[in-house]
């Protein structure tokens, strides 16, 4: 991977707003999801154009489950036809998909695209681009902390091997969108030492110019790990 000159290799987006979009439109709320599929197409081609190694995007939590049946249903219809649909994309630039979450409790007719789409895309090393599905923070440290005990030691190496992450570069930035500033449980232990960007675009709005500017941003900032 040539160098580039950001210097990020791995980028995290909470891709808020979606809901807010549609509103502002007097449009439904699936209305906002699918500008925000359209949004994700763009920024994964970007991404990959400014030279990540790894492009992480939270698309369903483990909490949105509680949000109504039908909108989770909507949700759960966009990702399959945003994987059908970009496949041939991902294979044709080079794109590895990676899920990270509990994916795997997901209806079986996902879990099998995804299955599919995982093993399709497998070979592809330009950039990963790992789709959080079902995923929350706290649960994958539960996860990876009884892994590492049961492998031996919990020590902040072993839970760290144990991570849905182990095999991406160390995350550098993590942006949200939409002016809402929290973690919401996303990638809580990869963040200890991140650079947290926050801005007030709403997901369906986020251009390449807006990725470009965070990365600018990331650029000037002086990286501190704990240190003076």
């Amino acid at each position: 991977m040539s160098e580039t000159h950001h210097g990020a290799r791995h980028v995290a987006i909470i891709m808020d707003g979606n809901g807010r979009w549609a509103k502002k439109r007097f449009l439904p709320r699936v209305a906002g999801h699918k500008a925000g599929v359209e949004a994700v197409r763009t920024i994964v081609r970007a991404a990959a154009e400014m030279g990540l190694e790894a492009l992480t995007l939270y698309a369903f939590s483990s909490e949105n489950w509680k949000r109504p049946e039908e909108e989770v249903s909507d949700l759960m219809g966009l990702m399959k036809r945003f994987i059908l649909s970009d496949l041939d994309e991902f294979a044709a630039n080079d794109v590895k998909l990676k899920i990270i979450g509990n994916w795997r409790a997901l209806a079986p007719d996902v879990v099998e695209l995804i299955e599919k789409a995982l093993s399709r895309t497998a070979g592809n090393s330009r950039t990963t681009l790992a789709v959080a599905l079902n995923y929350g923070a706290q649960d994958e440290l539960v996860r990876a902390a009884a892994a590492a005990a049961a492998a031996g030691a919990i020590t902040a190496e072993a839970i760290e091997a144990h991570l849905d992450t182990a095999d991406l570069p160390p995350l550098d930035l993590l942006i949200r969108t939409s002016g809402e500033v929290r973690l919401s449980n996303f990638l809580l232990w990869q963040s200890a030492y991140a650079e947290l960007y926050f801005t007030d675009t709403l997901w369906p709005d986020f251009k390449p110019a807006d990725l470009q500017a965070a990365l600018d941003h990331f650029a000037r900032r002086e990286r501190r790990y704990g240190g003076l």
